[in-house]
């Protein structure tokens, strides 16, 4: 087609915003260009993909709908703009160099090795055949080593590994499936790995196996930083890895080998199996068949994911069972991405050490999530997840939020685009909040978002909304609770006013006490404080959260004589201590919280006292529900909205204990009364309101049974009901509800 009869050919330029660096996009598009015989360019900008076809009409209407219906599956297309333009008279289609502009594009998540590598890497006869950092534009690091847009190999941490011939023959090969794959690389040019410790064994992944199988502690060097990995069947080997790496309590995730050995150990959905095998590989909570001593206890579930990087595959040929694979790191501080760095910090914890000279840039932990009500609930939102953006339909101001306490992510508006962190983490260490102020300009450098205003929340000892007030900003107040429910407002693109039921272990209200269970008539920018759960002394403030009988005594305060053989249990003294707190109001805050609310019953059951991490006595209390239908009687004033009272709900608990009453069904009981007078307060709101839709956020819809089976009587009542999804609704989903709240209180 070197001749062409100008007259009867049409060009087009095409600019296309969403994820599409990084996954093979260009080569598709010159592929698809082939296919109906036109020509032009394409290439990379800072604001995505350019580009331009010339042809005639019929194939390139035919190449625009093929480019919209089957994109290359990592890609995301969130628009499409499509002009005329002058015909140059192009004499082929090429791939050109990535032009730089002042806009921004987002960036691929990390994604797990596909079938085609590991199926080249088994292969004996494959140059890559048991290469451990192979990948194709199908897959592989993304985000972990990529230092600026556009996506190009000499803005990563590949730069310093110089292509081979095979390789760079492979990647200009726009036939290829590494055709402009930034990762790709060989045993000859790239990444390679070097084993640290005690066994002899040449092979690094062999030694691992070997160090594994004899109870040793392993780090191992991943796509976003190191893991801390050891046998999960050998119960001295976790505990051992517990007391070094100062995590008691908390649950630990697991690493499985395939299906086949989930099903083992773990009951397994249809649509939980397909989590754990998409591309994106996070851990998924499932329920246990094994008892897995030292991992989960006190709970029916455990966190599982199946292997996602080369190395992984390569491992699990040398082994047979399955491993804990919790964050390289001291409890609570950022997890380890360098080598000198994991060597120095983790020297006390792992017995050996798996490294590798593939720079990690941007560390991310994994990604935790879950399937209840139909649908995932992402509860840790980290790799193969984060940096993809929330998309909205119309642009927002440029915003930084900064987020909460806990669980910590923050978010970044630009354009029509909410860029919502991965996982940070708690801000209570010092390590983890510089980690969080360095990760807030790394966002601001990768995606040209130079905020213009900072939200944050209230909560004036929040370290969050300090570092936000120290910002040449405007700063813009949110509320912990109304923030919530715009998260799942923004997830699912709703504006209008919704009833919203923020369920949660703690977070400030704006008259100075501590909110957590609040019914809620909200809009976009403000809301309406519509009821709430009865208010309830809180010993100790922060104490009582881990001492969770402190938290029991202020909830019984006004009935102590009923509870004589519970409060026998305590020193004394101590109860002495707690109830002088509570009359002279010393570090004890009025809380009206579902999370506090489970506290108490727990304590008051039997069942934990002492916790040793935050929502420990909510996951027991779930654990042991057993099968019974009836709830508790309630009741609901009416004075300055609707209050739930707790009492009469705890003295039936506590009867129930007393006659000895299993504890699931106790448990079992106290979930439905929460689940009734919920269904009942949405009623009497939708009577008074005339608002239909209703929103569940907050920490507490983590517990399967609340959300489910209130999401069903809701339902059955005609409601239309929405919960978090991709966005956590616990406080790593605020920061999307803070940047909202702040752009809608913006407007004039």
């Amino acid at each position: 087609m070197a001749e062409r009869d100008l007259q009867s050919i049409y060009a087009k330029q095409i600019n296309i915003k969403g994820i599409v660096q990084g996954v093979g996009f260009r080569p598709f598009v010159y592929n698809l260009a082939q296919k109906y015989n036109l020509h032009g360019i394409v290439f990379n900008t800072s604001s995505g993909l350019y580009i331009k076809i010339e042809g005639n009409d019929k194939n390139i209407n035919s190449f625009i709908y093929e480019l919209k219906a089957n994109p290359p599956k990592l890609s995301k297309i969130d628009e499409v703009l499509i002009e005329s333009c002058d015909v140059e008279g192009y004499r082929d289609f090429s791939i050109k160099l990535s032009q730089k502009d002042d806009g921004f594009v987002p960036i691929s998540p990390d994604m797990g090795v596909c079938d085609d590598c590991v199926n080249e890497m088994m292969d004996e006869n494959n140059r890559r055949y048991r290469y451990p950092f192979i990948n194709c534009t199908n897959c592989g690091p993304r985000f972990s080593i990529i230092e600026d847009i556009p996506y190009d190999r000499p803005k990563t941490s590949m730069k310093k590994f110089p292509m081979c011939d095979l390789c760079k023959g492979e990647y200009t090969n726009p036939l290829d499936r590494r055709f402009h794959a930034q990762p790709v690389a060989c045993f000859d040019c790239g990444p390679s790995l070097n084993y640290v410790g005690p066994n002899a064994n040449d092979d690094p992944i062999k030694a691992v196996a070997e160090d594994l199988r004899d109870g040793k502690i392993v780090a191992i060097k991943g796509i976003g930083g190191y893991h801390l990995a050891v046998n999960a069947l050998s119960r001295d080997a976790v505990f051992r890895l517990r007391e070094r790496k100062n995590r008691y309590g908390k649950p630990l995730a697991l690493m499985m080998k395939d299906i086949d050995c989930v099903k083992k150990f773990c009951y397994l959905s249809d649509d939980e199996m397909e989590l754990l095998n998409s591309q994106r590989r996070p851990i998924v909570l499932l329920k246990k068949k094994h008892k897995f001593e030292g991992i989960s206890d006190g709970l029916d579930s455990v966190g599982v994911m199946l292997p996602y990087t080369p190395i992984h595959y390569l491992l699990f040929e040398f082994i047979d069972f399955p491993i804990v694979m919790t964050s390289g790191n001291i409890s609570e501080e950022p997890l380890c991405k360098d080598n000198e760095e994991a060597l120095k910090r983790l020297k006390g914890i792992a017995d050996s050490f798996l490294l590798n000279n593939r720079d990690i840039v941007n560390r991310i932990d994994d990604t935790v999530t879950s399937y209840k009500a139909k649908r995932e609930r992402v509860i840790r939102r980290a790799r193969g997840y984060a940096p993809q953006p929330i998309l909205f339909k119309d642009n927002l101001k440029s915003i930084l939020a900064v987020g909460g306490y806990y669980k910590n992510t923050f978010c970044l508006t630009k354009g029509n685009y909410a860029f919502l962190s991965h996982h940070i983490g708690d801000l209570d260490n010092s390590k983890t909040y510089m980690y969080y102020m360095n990760e807030i300009k790394k966002y601001i450098k990768l995606f040209k978002a130079e905020p213009k205003y900072v939200a944050c929340d209230m909560h004036p000892g929040y370290l969050s909304t300090q570092f936000a007030k120290s910002l040449d900003l405007p700063v813009i107040y949110t509320q912990h609770h109304h923030a919530h429910i715009v998260s799942c407002m923004a997830e699912y693109g709703i504006s209008d006013k919704v009833i919203g039921f923020a369920y949660d272990g703690t977070g400030y209200g704006p008259d100075g006490n501590v909110w957590g269970a609040e019914f809620l008539i909200a809009d976009l920018k403000d809301f309406v404080r519509a009821g709430h759960l009865k208010y309830n002394f809180l010993p100790g403030g922060e104490l009582a959260i881990k001492k969770i009988y402190r938290t029991s005594i202020g909830f019984i305060k006004d009935d102590m004589s009923f509870y004589g053989d519970y409060l026998k249990r305590f020193d004394p003294k101590e109860i002495e201590i707690i109830n002088m707190q509570m009359d002279r109001k010393m570090n004890a805050p009025l809380v009206s919280s579902i999370g506090r609310f489970f506290d108490a019953v727990t304590s008051l059951i039997g069942l934990e006292d002492v916790v040793k991490y935050e929502g420990q006595a909510a996951m027991e209390l779930e654990s042991i529900i057993e099968s019974d239908l009836s709830h508790y009687d309630y009741s609901i004033s009416n004075v300055d909205g609707y209050i739930v009272d707790t009492s009469n709900i705890l003295r039936q608990v506590y009867s129930d204990y007393l006659k000895g009453i299993s504890k699931g069904i106790i448990s079992a009981r106290f979930h439905n009364t929460i689940v009734e007078f919920t269904v009942d307060i949405a009623l009497r709101l939708r009577e008074n309101y005339k608002i239909n839709k209703v929103v569940l956020s907050g920490g507490s819809f983590q517990n399967k049974y609340l959300l489910e089976n209130i999401t069903d009587k809701l339902l059955k009542e005609g409601f239309s009901v929405y919960s978090n999804s991709m966005v956590p609704c616990n406080d790593g989903g605020i920061a999307l509800g803070q940047a909202v709240i702040a752009n809608y209180k913006l407007e004039v």
